[in-house]
């Protein structure tokens, strides 16, 4: 029986679609690929800079003076880099096989972690950083003494009632612990901050891709 012209049509459709489809789903999945790469490239390049400023920033310390904001600072972001260093080598693992949709998935989940344990992170991050600045200023050298002592006793010349604590003002405690407790409740904002001004492209994108491979899966 020969073909009606209504037939022909829809099997011409069909077969334009079985062509078009498999390029679309080609294109998605280098443009995930290329996505989720850049990102890591990006993530390898942040890791080292923090690596590369922490040493610098040790040996620089021991020569102005201040090696235990050097030693804090360097003991605390190896820490750091250690751990997403970790959940980078998580991510390599993530199977290039899958579709672009679920290897864009997984990549969500992944960021969801990382940011999640980055944040809890960060509340004791800052609040250290924080303390070490105190401490490596406190027991820099000042012609003998430290700078504390030194400090200290020029408070006291001008106000001889100042309360001491273990040879500490009172409200210099007071003034310290409230910043300490301020960066500890908001280091998870201050982090996502810092993250979004790195990472906020790519972000964008990985959304934008998501939503436009939902809208096509629906």
């Amino acid at each position: 029986m020969e073909k009606s012209i209504e037939n022909i049509w829809k099997e011409g459709f069909l077969e334009s679609d079985a062509l078009v489809v498999p390029k679309i789903n080609d294109l998605y999945n280098q443009k995930s690929i290329h996505l989720i790469d850049k990102f890591k490239r990006m993530f390898k390049i942040n890791l080292i800079a923090i690596v590369a400023f922490s040493f610098a920033f040790l040996v620089i310390s021991f020569f102005v003076g201040i090696p235990i904001m050097g030693i804090i600072f360097f003991v605390t972001l190896s820490v750091l880099v250690y751990i997403n260093k970790k959940l980078l080598n998580d991510l390599e693992k993530i199977d290039l096989g899958e579709s672009s949709y679920k290897y864009l998935k997984v990549f969500n989940q992944w960021i969801k972690k990382q940011v999640t344990i980055n944040k809890k992170i960060s509340r004791f991050l800052y609040p250290i950083i924080f303390i070490s600045l105190i401490l490596g200023f406190w027991f820099k050298d000042a012609e003998g003494m430290p700078m504390g002592e030194r400090l200290v006793g020029e408070i006291l010349v001008g106000f001889p009632d100042t309360n001491l604590i273990f040879g500490i003002p009172l409200i210099g405690i007071i003034i310290a612990l409230v910043i300490i407790g301020l960066l500890a409740l908001f280091g998870g904002r201050i982090y996502k901050w810092d993250l979004y001004i790195v990472y906020g492209s790519v972000f964008k994108k990985l959304e934008e891709l998501m939503t436009d491979i939902e809208s096509l899966r629906s």
